[in-house]
């Protein structure tokens, strides 16, 4: 099956329109200006319908190729506000950095937690060797009913990991001027998770050679996701 089918533009350009928008903090306005200066003439809407067609497919294809989180998770919740209500951001991150899943809820109760941890547990495949979280008394529910053999610390400090995991949201939703709803919210972060990723390459952690034979592969799976 033809996945570009009756596209009018080329798959390298809506590929490469979609990776700016889910990699780089840029608005459908910015990526339109700059596909413009190459002499690309396609308007905002245009790869605003990009960007939720086929970035939902590139995510999901690259997280069937993943070669898998670590044993340890880094789970938080952030508060995030839509049309005015406010919602709560569950991120759970491995001990690599790397986003495990993200999930979009009205509550933080134990109910909430136990759905999140089901997600986990379903995306992973298996359980957690340990858990790091915050004193959240929801977590302790959730841990004590599905997987209540993993490690659960709650040392101080210790979950700052998933805490800084935020930060790329928040940059995001104010580049975006806020959510516009919840299912805006999570369409776009689990397409942006999936990419991110990829491309969480540990820069500070290798040498330069090696970092630029890391982003060359990463490239390569790009490629081969959005073909």
């Amino acid at each position: 099956m033809n996945t570009y089918k009756r596209h009018r533009f080329p798959p390298d350009i809506i590929s490469y329109a979609v990776w700016l928008y889910y990699r780089c903090n840029l608005s459908h306005r910015d990526i339109e200006d700059l596909l413009a200066e190459r002499g690309t003439i396609v308007t905002r809407e245009s790869i605003r319908l990009w960007c939720i067609k086929f970035g939902a497919l590139y995510a999901r294809r690259l997280k069937r190729k993943h070669r898998g989180y670590g044993d340890t998770f880094y789970i938080d919740e952030v508060f995030i506000k839509i049309n005015g209500k406010q919602h709560y951001l569950w991120r759970a991150v491995d001990q690599d950095g790397e986003v495990v899943d993200v999930y979009l809820q009205a509550r933080r109760d134990g109910a909430a937690a136990k759905r999140f941890f089901k997600r986990l547990l379903r995306n992973n495949g298996s359980e957690p060797r340990k858990i790091v979280t915050d004193k959240l008394r929801s977590y302790g529910v959730a841990h004590r009913e599905l997987i209540s053999e993993t490690i659960h610390s709650t040392g101080q400090y210790e979950n700052n990991r998933a805490e800084q995991s935020h930060e790329a949201t928040r940059v995001r939703e104010r580049g975006m001027r806020k959510f516009k709803s919840v299912r805006q919210a999570q369409r776009f972060l689990g397409v942006h998770t999936a990419v991110s990723n990829l491309f969480n390459l540990g820069r500070h952690l290798v040498r330069a050679q090696n970092y630029r034979d890391l982003r060359v592969s990463a490239f390569s799976e790009w490629g081969r996701a959005v073909a």
